[in-house]
């Protein structure tokens, strides 16, 4: 997560401590979490030290079996809600490996259930996620800029700018930008 140079570390930072909260919330130990994740022990453990960040896949692992989006687990370790996110305050996360790049545009708000992020991919990124945070979540992915081929229930759906996909998730899902172009679009996520 980042908001710029310094608030990068201080994200990471506050990122690393919560996830190693709510891992004690749950008494597991990292080999008790790798195994219900899939996610190495010692990435888990570098994660909570702070030592990396952990990739989109990763955090979207850890975001399943903690029953949060990762929306809600990037606003838990953020400062008190406001009703207007002005765009300079909108933290931004970025997974270098796979070149996805997540704004959170309105995060989540104590009684609201939606959300809206702003996510961008380079051309040629690819990011496979095997289940979704939270079982019967609502999407809806508007293409801004770009195209963007999206995969759910082994149906993909290519998708250009204006185009707009809705749908709840229950299983693995797949975002791939085929380029030549990088692709921006919108996704408001809504909790079942």
């Amino acid at each position: 997560m980042r908001s710029d140079g310094d608030g990068l570390q201080a994200a990471d930072a506050r990122l690393a401590r919560r996830l190693g909260e709510l891992r004690a919330e749950h008494g597991w130990s990292l080999e008790e979490l790798a195994e219900r994740t899939g996610v190495s022990r010692s990435a888990l453990s570098r994660a909570e030290r702070g030592e990396t960040s952990p990739t989109a896949a990763q955090l979207n692992r850890l975001c399943n079996i903690y029953g949060r989006t990762m929306s809600q687990l990037l606003s838990e370790i953020e400062s008190e809600p406001v009703m207007v996110v002005r765009a300079a305050e909108q933290s931004v996360w970025e997974d270098p490996a796979s070149g996805f790049v997540r704004r959170s545009v309105s995060p989540p708000y104590p009684g609201l259930r939606g959300e809206l992020v702003e996510g961008r991919l380079v051309a040629g990124a690819d990011i496979a996620y095997d289940r979704p945070p939270v079982p019967g979540l609502e999407q809806h992915i508007w293409v801004l800029d770009g195209a963007l081929h999206f995969t759910a229930r082994d149906v993909e759906h290519h998708l250009t700018a204006g185009d707009c996909l809705r749908l709840r998730v229950w299983g693995p899902t797949r975002f791939r930008c085929p380029g030549p172009d990088d692709v921006r679009y919108a996704l408001a996520v809504v909790l079942p």
